[in-house]
């Protein structure tokens, strides 16, 4: 098992409810895409899994560890990879640094102090940032990058570190339409590739129909579906962002020819033609 939340509640100090009522789990190996609107709970839900944040209600357990227990939370946090939206990155520092960091928790002491004085695998770090098309960038100090590049050197990091339970918290808000379509299909293929569990929080419901075999919509702090994704209905789409208005149309109608669309340009183009 990869993580249980029986009945899981997150409230805040100011009395915010984030979180209520959270059952989920997953096996080893799953990939989950959550979606939903603004301010759902996905960041919230994330942050329990990943230990940063204990809950108020509720069990939680995570890689066949119980998250309230502090003692093991050094150690999960290990085995535990996260890409943010927005990569918590010092701006002094350089790529290469930055993409090391994520091997911090597993070297021993004296390797990971070393490091930060001269980096101890500039050919591993070379090598995941070609994943991302960055490999040039690997001297660069971070406040030198755009921050498309500083979430995909986000995403090298993840690589690199090679986590259990791997997670995205909108991992590709900042990258145009094709470099977001191969970073999402890069964190499915190196997740399957070593059988990590994928949780990933998008907006691009396209991309979570195109690569995601699970889907979780949640809405208002609690989960509204969890599905295979092609039981994902429209209609069940409509209720998860009758809040969002102005975006539903496109959101609805469109989601699943786009994710038809960068999986087969040529079907797409087809059905364009006879429309």
């Amino acid at each position: 098992m990869s993580f249980s939340l029986a009945g899981v509640g997150l409230t805040h100090g100011n009395g915010f409810v984030a979180l209520d009522g959270i059952t989920l789990r997953a096996e080893q190996g799953e990939r989950i895409a959550l979606i939903g609107p603004s301010g759902a709970g996905k960041t919230s839900l994330l942050s329990v899994l990943g230990t940063a944040l204990p809950p108020t209600q509720g069990q939680a357990r995570v890689l066949d560890c119980a998250v309230d227990e502090r003692s093991t939370v050094n150690r999960l946090r290990a085995r535990i990879g996260t890409v943010h939206q927005a990569p918590p990155l010092p701006p002094r520092q350089r790529v290469v640094t930055a993409v090391l960091a994520g091997k911090l928790g597993q070297w021993p002491v004296w390797k990971s102090l070393a490091s930060l004085l001269y980096p101890q695998d500039i050919p591993g770090a070379r090598a995941v940032l070609a994943r991302v098309d960055l490999a040039d960038k690997c001297f660069v100090r971070c406040d030198q990058l755009s921050g498309g590049q500083l979430q995909r050197v986000g995403i090298a990091r993840v690589l690199y570190q090679q986590p259990d339970l791997l997670l995205a918290d909108e991992p590709v808000s900042a990258l145009d339409p094709a470099l977001a379509q191969s970073a999402i299909r890069l964190l499915v293929d190196d997740a399957q590739a070593r059988g990590a569990t994928l949780v990933a929080s998008l907006h691009a419901v396209d991309l979570a129909l195109q690569h995601f075999s699970r889907i979780v919509g949640v809405r208002a702090g609690r989960l509204f579906f969890d599905l295979p994704a092609a039981e994902v209905s429209d209609r069940l789409l409509h209720q998860l962002y009758a809040s969002e208005g102005e975006a539903l149309p496109l959101l609805v109608n469109e989601a699943r020819h786009l994710a038809t669309a960068r999986s087969c340009p040529a079907a797409a183009a087809t059905r364009a033609a006879c429309c």
